[in-house]
């Protein structure tokens, strides 16, 4: 039987500004306040570090117009940008198999199933993280993934439509040297918007972690403000908002 959960489609937000969002969220899910709940949206452009991220992974170039964050996540560096999907599953793992390997596998499968909607056939790489197209090999989505009290935040970020130069010109993505990074617009040879992959990248989620995904549209801030009770006391008409 699927269990109840909420997606919210959400725009262009700043890093810093969704890692609050997960964070009240998760804080929310932890104390049973609120269903599992998935975010989907983009960032504009920000290079995240992860907890085992070296050092000399970053050369940033002078001038780049780009955001650097350190992040709780696991894994190592990884840039973001208008133009990639960023999907933050924030679900009580107590529900879905205290797991962390099959959860990250559970992530892997639903990039899996997303893609094959546009006819991409991507797979794993033993001993590589994320997902790729092969061959040859060229990696088209992220996964780094937090998880505390059985409560996951972050998750994975798919490139949909965007120039992949930053992936291997600014950062050593995820550590890995001399890594191919794609797109599905490369691969699909036309162009193709975030906002078109949405649907399949919700109808995935729902369907390996059996979700029944319930959509609200609320702003970034009354979702903080509700899931926090010091903010909602600062804010208490958003707080009462139905």
């Amino acid at each position: 039987m699927s269990r109840n959960a909420r997606v919210m489609q959400l725009g262009l937000v700043p890093y810093r500004e969704a890692l609050e969002l997960q964070r009240s969220v998760a804080t929310a899910v932890t104390a049973g306040e609120s269903p599992d709940t998935v975010l989907l949206l983009e960032h504009p452009p920000v290079i995240t570090l992860g907890r085992r991220t070296d050092p000399a992974e970053l050369h940033v170039p002078d001038g780049a117009i780009v955001e650097i964050c350190e992040t709780d996540r696991g894994g190592k560096s990884t840039y973001h940008g208008p133009g990639q999907l960023v999907c933050y599953p924030i679900l009580d793992l107590a529900d879905h198999g205290q797991d962390v390997q099959k959860y990250c596998r559970d992530l892997e499968q639903a990039l899996i199933q997303t893609l094959s909607a546009f006819e991409l056939e991507a797979t794993r790489i033993d001993g590589l993280t994320g997902i790729w197209l092969t061959p040859p090999a060229r990696k088209i989505a992220s996964i780094g993934v937090h998880i505390s009290k059985w409560v996951t935040t972050h998750g994975y970020a798919l490139n949909v439509d965007l120039d992949p130069a930053p992936f291997t010109e600014w950062i050593t993505a995820c550590g890995i040297e001399d890594a191919a990074f794609t797109t599905m617009a490369r691969e699909l040879g036309r162009p193709l918007s975030v906002d078109a992959v949405r649907g399949a990248a919700a109808a995935a989620i729902a369907d390996v972690f059996d979700l029944e995904l319930e959509p609200i549209q609320l702003p970034v801030e009354e979702v903080l403000v509700r899931a926090s009770p010091a903010r909602a006391a600062e804010h208490p008409r958003a707080a009462s908002a139905s």
